[in-house]
């Protein structure tokens, strides 16, 4: 079931009722009547195929299924933040954000344009405050409507996130992971983490979504990424993000298996008279590689090409005197079969820590925990 298809009024009534006990005394307090209530509570244990609450003469009860659900949904409507929003705006303007027009929303969602449109203006309205911009045939978002949408997206992650929890208490193991997965991380721990937790979950939907750390960070904080797994960054990108070191890695020089320098055990200022290619400035590899040099009063080689893509990076190698810094495990196949050579160890006390980074607020179910708990063991045993 999809969280499209719950009523806000209904999620609402029923975090009242488990709060204040009764119906009678959450009427009063959200400002429906209890003919209201009592229908919307019926229809959403409906819904949901479990009842929600234990019916006494003294009042109402939360079941398990209520004890589980009702935090995520106090979560999403703090999120949400007005009374006056319904599902039908909240989704409406999601995916107007994730398409950038309305037609495209309208294909992505099966709704009607002229509903969107009614959806978006009412709850510009409802909120008090521009969402957004037309620019030419397309539309953008106004920085209160950014603003806006990522609330709306941390709102839908926690509802869907109790519907995984839900589930999980009827013994069906559903729901999904989203895992950013930085260069790094292809090469070892994540491949090995999300073969294990398959075999012992094998209907929980796992989804990679790869890319640098920038590209990750933003839908993150979204809530369309529950944990990114690279190296962390220092300084921390922010109060609302938490990271969690799993290991240190040690990158080494690796070049073609006939590079000049190779076999001669080459001094950082024999190896800075090469060409280097290497991430970005503002990388932990990139800053580590600096210092490398700058430390020892090195001046900085050439660096013609700067690229993260390991597959890139490899080729350039293969094919020319580049240098790069990788760690082994990132060219394991090109080194085992001759490629690629280790053309020299780095100082130490440069190494990378590599880990998890999620939000500070972010709660996992507990599917979400158990791929936690063993990607830390494979980090471990690694």
């Amino acid at each position: 079931m999809e969280i499209w298809n719950f009523n806000l009024r209904h999620l609402r009534a029923a975090v009242s009722i488990g709060r204040l006990g009764s119906i009678s005394a959450a009427a009063q307090a959200i400002h429906i009547s209890q003919p209201a209530i009592t229908q919307g509570i019926v229809k959403l244990e409906a819904q949901l195929g479990q009842p929600l609450f234990e019916r006494r003469t003294d009042g109402m009860i939360p079941t398990d299924a209520g004890h589980l659900l009702f935090p995520r949904i106090e979560a999403a409507l703090a999120q949400i933040a007005s009374p006056r929003v319904t599902m039908t705006q909240l989704r409406a303007l999601i995916a107007l954000a994730s398409a950038g027009s309305y037609a495209e929303a309208s294909a992505a969602t099966g709704l009607a344009q002229p509903s969107l449109h009614r959806a978006v203006g009412d709850l510009s309205v409802a909120l008090k405050r521009k969402l957004v911009e037309r620019r030419g045939k397309g539309v953008t978002l106004t920085e209160q409507g950014r603003r806006t949408v990522r609330r709306f997206r941390l709102a839908r992650a926690e509802l869907d996130a109790g519907l995984s929890e839900l589930s999980a208490l009827l013994g069906r193991e559903t729901g999904k992971i989203t895992i950013g997965a930085m260069p790094l991380s292809r090469a070892r721990i994540l491949p090995a983490a999300v073969a294990a937790f398959h075999r012992m979950h094998p209907d929980v939907s796992i989804n990679i979504v790869e890319g640098a750390f920038h590209e990750l960070i933003e839908p993150l904080r979204d809530g369309d990424i529950d944990v990114m797994i690279g190296a962390l960054r220092d300084p921390s990108p922010g109060p609302d993000i938490t990271q969690q070191p799993l290991f240190e890695d040690r990158p080494v020089v690796i070049g073609r298996k006939d590079h000049p320098a190779a076999d001669n055990e080459p001094s950082l200022e024999a190896l800075a008279q090469y060409p280097w290619t290497i991430p970005a400035s503002g990388t932990p590899l990139r800053d580590g590689w600096t210092k490398m040099f700058a430390a020892r009063s090195i001046p900085l080689p050439e660096v013609p090409i700067e690229c993260g893509s390991v597959i890139t990076i490899r080729q350039i190698l293969i094919e020319s005197d580049f240098l790069t810094l990788l760690s082994p495990d990132q060219v394991a196949v090109e080194l085992e079969a001759g490629w690629l050579t280790k053309i020299a160890e780095i100082p130490k006390e440069f190494i990378r820590n590599i880990g998890m980074t999620t939000r500070m607020d972010w709660r996992p179910t507990a599917m979400q925990a158990k791929f936690i708990t063993i990607l830390e063991a494979v980090s471990k045993s690694d």
